[in-house]
């Protein structure tokens, strides 16, 4: 199957491969052990490192084939950044928004970004 094996929990696990440059190799052991030192097992770890530097490489032209999510859409790291929540702004507009939609809060549509902070108590 190409380096790929599925988990009996669902986890895809893509394996390292040949290809990949001594620089790829440390982003891949960077990201797994940045996750497993926050508390994700280990597979899951692997699994999560092995997408993101296989979207690094396809976003750098390092892949023979990449799908257009992986060249088209936002790179890894600046979407991490924009989920984490924090950072200057805290989370954004629309997450403060879609955070209210779960908990039905009533007129989160004309709320700007403090309103909504506020009416979820941040």
């Amino acid at each position: 199957m190409n380096g790929r094996h599925r988990y009996p929990d669902g986890y895809l696990l893509v394996m390292p491969q040949n290809s990949w440059s001594a620089k790829r190799e440390r982003q891949y052991e960077h990201i797994k052990e940045g996750l497993e030192e926050s508390g994700r097992s280990e597979k899951e770890s692997k699994s999560i490192a092995a997408r993101t530097t296989n979207k690094a490489r396809a976003r750098a032209g390092e892949s023979e084939t990449s799908s257009r999510s992986s060249t088209e859409d936002i790179s890894s790291g600046r979407r991490g950044g924009l989920r984490s929540r924090r950072g200057p702004g805290g989370p954004t507009r629309d997450q403060l928004y879609n955070e209210a939609r779960q908990r039905g809060i009533k007129g989160r549509s004309r709320m700007n970004k403090g309103d909504l902070a506020k009416a979820l108590g941040r």
